[in-house]
């Protein structure tokens, strides 16, 4: 297929001018809430306004020439708002992004041919893992390369100042109170002081901070802490301030844990059909905490930042939000609180005697495990695993049509959910997974990892 990089595809025409839609099915008190919609950014950020303007700009005064590279450090929107700029244009795109990011964004990020490194979550600035002082280290190394570096550059504030703030302005009819900002490279809320500091001095800017991020006490103290914790939120949130920061607007700011974040973009979906990321469950859950304090009425903005369909298999995932102990789940003081997928949640994944290997392979396959429970009646009558499947098709790959009877495994042990840790700890030192069950009751298998899950979450 030929393609010609001497023209700008129609896409980049779409970014900007996202809409603003208001809350109408959750409380917000004596409050309008309106949410601007920059997953309708073509590539479903606010982020697509950053990558324009720090990409053109950079052609504009010559740090990035024809045949060149973008370099950034990135939570993985920045990265997918400059792949789909710098590679429309023909640049090459190398990226590091955090392991915290999401499989969707990774994956969105390659197909677009950007060039990914992951690197830790768990060290802080100064660290060669450090995922910014990798992506600077990786900018000095590659010749002709142009590290974006949206920390520091004046191109990101710029964005919103030029284009987010005025279409708010404008949408909202000249009639607005606060906006709820997240922070994370700080352009967003930097670009919209100074617009607004300028048309609407009076504005109320509220910081929605994830905890373990240091800004929400920056902006109440005044200090940086010198340690931060944790978060699962992706895209917000740091352990450092911006040198390109402007907080001086802010005049209230929330500390939203991650059960919070996750279970609001989540309510979100369920109350008013919005599909978004876990950052906008942060900020949604700050300006719904904001509203509901006033005694009078006021008109409020915040943003849906990106689209949830690159967050499905963490925020929509039950699996992964009981896994992370944010999903509640009811607790019984013995062995079934260990199991990662339990069989009255409908989180088993099993295959009947009648099916055939290759059903087993790919369910196995899709759900990235490496054995089955094999059931009959709700009832569990063997289990198959990936040796076993190997042992039998290894010579003749036409046995994967045969059926599932013929290979599982019917002498299975099964342990009480009473039985002991002991108990438990011996059976998967055999090499076995464990099999909960008490009178023909199956409850689900126990794992290594469904235990090393269990030890973590203990010390969470």
């Amino acid at each position: 297929m030929v393609v010609d990089t001497q023209k700008n595809p129609a896409v980049l025409s779409l970014i900007g001018n996202t809409p603003l839609i208001e809350v109408t099915r959750l409380d917000t008190g004596p409050c309008q809430l309106f949410l601007k919609l920059e997953s309708q950014n073509p590539g479903g950020s606010i982020k697509d306004r950053v990558g324009l303007a720090m990409i053109e700009a950079a052609e504009r005064d010559g740090r990035l020439q024809p045949g060149g590279t973008v370099v950034e450090a990135t939570a993985g929107n920045t990265g997918l708002g400059l792949a789909l700029v710098a590679r429309a244009k023909g640049y090459r795109v190398v990226l590091v992004v955090p392991d915290k990011m999401s499989t969707e964004k990774i994956l969105h990020l390659k197909a677009m041919g950007a060039e990914v490194h992951l690197t830790r979550s768990d060290v802080a600035k100064g660290h060669p893992e450090y995922y910014q002082d990798y992506a600077a280290r990786l900018a000095k190394e590659i010749p002709g390369a142009f590290f974006t570096d949206q920390f520091n550059n004046p191109s990101n504030p710029l964005a919103h100042q030029h284009t987010t703030a005025p279409e708010i302005w404008e949408q909202t009819g000249h009639r607005l109170d606060a906006i709820v900002c997240g922070f994370g490279s700080a352009g967003t809320i930097t670009g919209l002081t100074r617009f607004f500091r300028v048309q609407q001095p009076a504005l109320e800017f509220v910081l929605a901070d994830p905890k373990g991020s240091i800004l929400a006490e920056y902006v109440e103290t005044g200090k940086v802490s010198a340690t931060s914790g944790s978060w699962a939120v992706e895209g917000i949130g740091e352990d450092f301030v911006p040198a390109i920061a402007d907080l001086s607007a802010v005049k209230h700011a929330y500390t939203i844990d991650d059960a919070e974040s996750f279970g609001t973009a989540r309510e979100l979906l369920r109350a008013e059909g919005i599909l978004a990321g876990s950052s906008t469950g942060t900020l949604l859950a700050a300006a719904l905490r904001y509203c509901l304090e006033q005694s009078t009425p006021k008109r409020v903005v915040t943003f849906v930042c990106d689209t949830g369909t690159r967050y499905l298999s963490k925020v929509y995932n039950d699996n992964w939000m009981f896994d992370q102990g944010l999903l509640k789940r009811e607790t019984f003081g013995d062995l079934r609180d260990i199991i990662g997928r339990r069989f009255d949640e409908g989180g088993v994944i099993s295959v009947t005697a009648g099916d055939t290997l290759m059903t087993a392979f790919n369910r196995m396959r899709n759900a990235e495990i490496s054995q089955l429970p094999v059931m009959h009646d709700n009832e569990i009558i063997g289990i198959i695993d990936e040796s076993d499947l190997l042992l039998k098709v290894e010579s003749d790959a036409g046995l994967f049509r045969s059926p599932v009877a013929d290979t599982m495994t019917r002498q299975i042990e099964t342990l009480a959910p009473a039985a002991s840790m002991e108990t438990l700890r011996a059976t998967l030192d055999r090499g076995l997974v464990a099999i909960i069950e008490d009178d023909h009751h199956f409850y689900g298998l126990i794992t290594r990892f469904d235990l090393l899950n269990h030890l973590r979450r203990t010390i969470s």
